[in-house]
């Protein structure tokens, strides 16, 4: 799981836009993106962890590629999510941090932001 909180608010800034919403979008089928604490590291880790409990990489799953937990687990994480814009902040809580989750890699990922004003 990487932070990519700052990468988002500079697409904001060079945006202009100042209200709105900020739509965050993974365009891979094995990777996801969510929000959730970032002043512990310990939280990412312990998220990664129940998440490999829950869906062990090999499980008797019939994909051929071998990937079929990284498909499920950027299912249960989601493609996208969105933060309200509001006087050129994102409205992300105090702790609260944007993640790239990345369940198949390291592969050459990207996520793309859109910055919808009202």
């Amino acid at each position: 799981m990487v932070d990519i909180t700052e990468k988002v608010r500079l697409a904001v800034r060079e945006s202009g836009i100042t209200d709105g919403t900020v739509t965050v979008f993974v365009p891979h089928t094995t990777a996801g993106v969510t929000i959730n604490e970032n002043a512990d590291p310990d939280v990412v880790r312990d998220m990664l962890y129940e998440l490999d409990r829950m869906i062990p990489w090999e499980d008797g799953y019939l994909h051929f590629e071998g990937n079929a937990a990284a498909h499920i687990k950027a299912t249960m994480t989601g493609a996208s999510e969105q933060v309200i814009l509001e006087n050129g902040r994102l409205l992300l809580g105090t702790w609260q941090g944007i993640y790239f989750c990345e369940y198949d890699g390291p592969r050459n990922r990207h996520f793309l932001v859109k910055i919808t004003e009202d």
